[in-house]
This record gives structure tokens, C-alpha cells and sequence, in this order.
């Protein structure tokens, strides 16, 4: 994609790699195993172009944003560009079911295009994909994998385990 900006930021979870553009933040990338992931050729880096992204993560992993208040330009079908909008009302130390989720957007029998479409959310952490847990509370699966969410859930207080830092 043309005009494409990225930039890398440590974090807890590992290197996080943020990619956008002009119109706003496209996608957040998990390295794994223990590579960032990289980027295409033709995005440039730009630290100043991420800095309220940079910033904003940074006051997250901190214990100190609850939400996050950027330009998100996630690309992804009408349905899965509905399910992240809702997974953004899902507060901070709460979680979801499937089941839930798809009520919420008016669709309580779609709960597996739900499950998909919250596996292919591009903005992990922002769209707070990882509040989201089966019927039965436990953790499912997860992108970024279920050690990630575990650390999310716990970092926001809704797991009983501590977050552990620096688990990546």
C-alpha cells in the first residue's frame, strides 16, 4: 500500500510492529519467536508519524489509558468492520462471550462469523479483541496467542494472575 507509514515499539508482549497511513492506523503485528514481524518494502519509517500510537500503547502497557483515542482505519468486510466497532464498547477489565458479542450487534445467531470476525481484527489491543471468552469463561483462542491474552486480561485486572512483564 502506497503511502504507508511504520514504526516498531517494545512492549511487554514483545515488538509490536504499527502500521498506517494518512487517514489513520491500519494494523497492529505480534513478532513471534521473538522476531518482529516486518515490513512490506514500500512502507517508510516514520517514529513521527506513530508517536501518538507509540504514546498511547506505552500508557496502556503502563497501567494508565483505558481506551485508546486514535484514527483506526481497520480493513476488513461491512460484518467484521460491525463486530470491531462493538468490541471498542466492551470497557476496560470487562469481558464478553461469542454469544454476547453477537447479540450486542443485533445478530444472536451469528456467533461463529463473530468468533472469525474477532480473529481477523488487524488492531489487536486497540480493538480489544482479547475481551472477548467462550460461554463458559474461559480463554479461546487468540491472534496474537492465548499467553498474550492471558497478560492482557491479567494487565487489566480481569484475570485473578498477576500480569507478568516482559513474558516476549
Amino acid at each position: 500500500m502506497v503511502g504507508m507509514w511504520y514504526d516498531l515499539l517494545d512492549s511487554p508482549l514483545g515488538p509490536l510492529l504499527l502500521v498506517g497511513d494518512a487517514a489513520g492506523l491500519r494494523r497492529i503485528l505480534f513478532s513471534y519467536g521473538g522476531e518482529p514481524a516486518s515490513p512490506e518494502p514500500d512502507w517508510r519509517h516514520d517514529p513521527a508519524a506513530a508517536a501518538a500510537v507509540r504514546m498511547q500503547l506505552q500508557e496502556y502497557f503502563a497501567g494508565g489509558r483505558r481506551s485508546f483515542e486514535l484514527a483506526l482505519v481497520p480493513e476488513g468486510t461491512p460484518f467484521q468492520r460491525e463486530v470491531w466497532r462493538a468490541l471498542r464498547d466492551v470497557p476496560y477489565g470487562c469481558t464478553v462471550s461469542y454469544g454476547e458479542l453477537a447479540a450486542a450487534i443485533g445478530r444472536p445467531r451469528a456467533v461463529r462469523a463473530v468468533g472469525l470476525a474477532n480473529g481477523a481484527n488487524p488492531l489487536p489491543i486497540v480493538i480489544p479483541c482479547h475481551r472477548v471468552i467462550g460461554a463458559d469463561g474461559s480463554l479461546t483462542g487468540y491472534g496474537g496467542g492465548l499467553e498474550r491474552k492471558r497478560w492482557l486480561l491479567a494487565h487489566e485486572g480481569t484475570l485473578a494472575e498477576a500480569a507478568q512483564p516482559d513474558l516476549f
